[in-house]
């Protein structure tokens, strides 16, 4: 994971281990073990820091992880086509390098910040909070976080997200649940992209992959799509509705704060 590769350092909190950061000395000045402690609980910190923003304004927040080309932001750009007219949406994009994503986005009439990572291969709850000081989030419904593409290290990172939504697309294979089961284990609802190649590609059998995340213990609503054609999209479109009025009743925000309060950076 993270604590291995060295990506746990990112430019959101590389800000902590720098000279008077909060994190630039630690118990014994060399304590590596300490340093990774602090920049989760950081983090975590952090990721509390967005998810009360988000329930300040009542917006849903949805991190979709998938390994690179599952699909997220085709998928985005079907739901925005059949949701638009319904619900205020934005995105943040993640990615390590271009915007070809967000612009993508943006040509959907949906605002879309851009984070580009670098050299790290997930996003963080610090990256987030930048990306939050340039989005509005008075009158959205929800914000959809589009991680980096990677099945190992964006399950361990709480962005401030309310649920997580991995994709598995049909050329990866059924067996990636039993392969990365981190990511997910961490499932809130999975979902069988690019369905429509399934009778090309028929040694992946969509039993097989709801069997591997059994075994994991996660009940996780499991639905079958394909975001090029429209198949099986109602199932996803219906889920997204029901938790974004769970999200609503969980939080009462009164009127002139969800119309005139925006997120504010903190000092």
């Amino acid at each position: 994971m993270c604590d291995t590769c060295g990506c746990n350092v990112t430019h959101g909190n590389a800000h902590l281990l720098q000279p008077g950061g909060k994190l630039s000395r630690t118990e014994g000045g060399h304590d590596a073990v300490s340093v990774l402690r602090g920049l989760l609980h950081e983090n975590d910190h952090a990721a509390g820091h967005n998810r009360h923003h988000f329930d300040q304004h009542g917006v849903l927040a949805v991190n979709l992880m998938s390994a690179p080309g599952a699909g997220k932001t085709c998928l985005l750009e079907s739901t925005i086509a059949a949701l638009g007219n319904e619900l205020s949406m934005a995105v943040i994009e993640g990615d390590l390098e271009t915007e070809n994503d967000a612009r993508r986005i943006r040509a959907r009439g949906v605002e879309a910040i851009q984070i580009t990572t670098g050299s790290a291969c997930h996003l963080d709850a610090h990256m987030v909070h930048d990306a939050l000081h340039h989005l509005d989030l008075a009158g959205l419904d929800v914000v959809f976080i589009e991680n980096v593409g990677n099945l190992v290290c964006p399950a361990s990172f709480d962005l401030g997200q309310h649920r997580n939504v991995v994709l598995l697309s049909v050329p990866e294979g059924d067996d990636k649940p039993a392969k990365y089961p981190v990511m997910f284990r961490a499932a809130d609802l999975m979902l069988l992209s690019k369905c429509d190649l399934l009778p090309v590609l028929d040694d992946f059998k969509p039993e097989a992959a709801r069997r591997h995340l059994r075994n994991l213990a996660n009940p996780a609503p499991l639905f079958e799509l394909s975001a090029r054609s429209g198949a099986g999209m109602e199932h996803w479109l219906e889920w997204l509705r029901r938790e974004i009025a769970a999200a609503r009743q969980a939080t009462v925000v009164p009127d002139d704060v969800r119309t005139a309060t925006s997120v504010r950076p903190t000092p």
